[in-house]
């Protein structure tokens, strides 16, 4: 069921100047990640701002990046939302475009109980025939999804894996000790990436990974192979760029930084605003420094 190891990056969505929807500068986006070893690839998550994106653009965006993977790696959908309905139907576009997995986060402002998260995930998992990974981020959504819901949650056998973005390293190896070895739990938070590795972590669901793709993955792939002592340094050379990459509302700063490195225009939409050039020297002088 795990639908991949090591780190997926959260891919940013191009948009032209003219806010549109830039179909080939994700395909480039796509070949470049495949090109230096991304292990997976989550398209119209929080990173690919979905939630300003129309229905037709989430599906198109999920078609053109399983077009250009053609294969090579695994493709996830955003699907997330807060009408159960809505995301079961999300599931059916992402398997018509032929994606890997679904990605869904908790229900947000309509905010349910736990027992309510266990409803939802279920109908969406049943009604899937694509695997589904959970997606907790409490300080998005206000809604914490408990260690004992993802255990819970974990015995479906059409979910695959859980995005735990809480911050809160103790919830999180507690998530990871009731899922059970076999229940893929990656790390939400770049910054915490090798403590979730160390806890039993499967890998990370990576906002860095769009412009430092080669590094996350190695992060990762010291980690398995037995260096710690790799891993550790290769997290710590990384820390000053990922606290870069979130002083400002996510994406702002990741779609500045691949700006910077020529791999997308710097548009973002309403209600963002992109970071102006004067306001990007210190992002310049950490992509310089890790020779991006």
């Amino acid at each position: 069921m795990r639908i991949f190891t090591g780190c997926a990056c959260a891919l940013v969505t191009p948009f032209d100047a003219e806010g549109r929807l830039d179909a080939a500068a994700l395909a480039r986006l796509v070949r470049w990640h495949i090109g230096r070893g991304t292990d997976a690839l989550v398209v119209c998550g929080t990173t690919g701002e979905a939630s300003t994106m129309t229905e037709r653009e989430q599906a198109e965006a999920a078609a053109n990046a399983v077009e250009a993977a053609d294969g090579r790696v695994p493709v996830i959908a955003g699907v997330g939302g807060n009408d159960t309905r809505r995301v079961i139907a999300a599931c059916k576009v992402a398997r018509a475009a032929g994606a890997d997995g679904a990605l869904a986060v908790t229900p947000y402002y309509n905010k349910t109980t736990q027992e309510g998260l266990i409803a939802h995930y279920t109908a969406v998992a049943e009604a899937s025939e694509i695997p589904l990974i959970l997606y907790n981020v409490p300080g998005r959504t206000g809604l914490n999804l408990r260690p004992e819901t993802a255990a819970a949650l974990a015995r479906h056998e059409n979910i695959a894996g859980m995005k735990e973005a809480s911050g809160d390293m103790a919830q999180t190896m507690e998530a990871i000790r009731l899922c059970g070895a076999e229940f893929a739990v990656y790390s939400g938070c770049d910054e915490l990436t090798l403590p979730v590795l160390a806890c039993g972590g499967a890998g990370v669901i990576s906002t860095a990974a769009n412009v430092v793709p080669e590094k996350m993955r190695a992060l990762c792939a010291l980690y398995f192979s037995g260096d710690i002592a790799g891993a550790r340094k290769m997290q710590q050379a990384l820390a000053p760029l990922i606290s870069a990459l979130f002083a400002r509302v996510n994406p702002i700063p990741v779609k500045a930084a691949a700006a910077i490195l020529g791999l997308c225009e710097n548009n973002v939409r309403l209600p963002l605003v992109a970071m102006r050039p004067e306001e990007t020297g210190g992002l310049r002088e950490l992509l310089a420094e890790l020779a991006c």
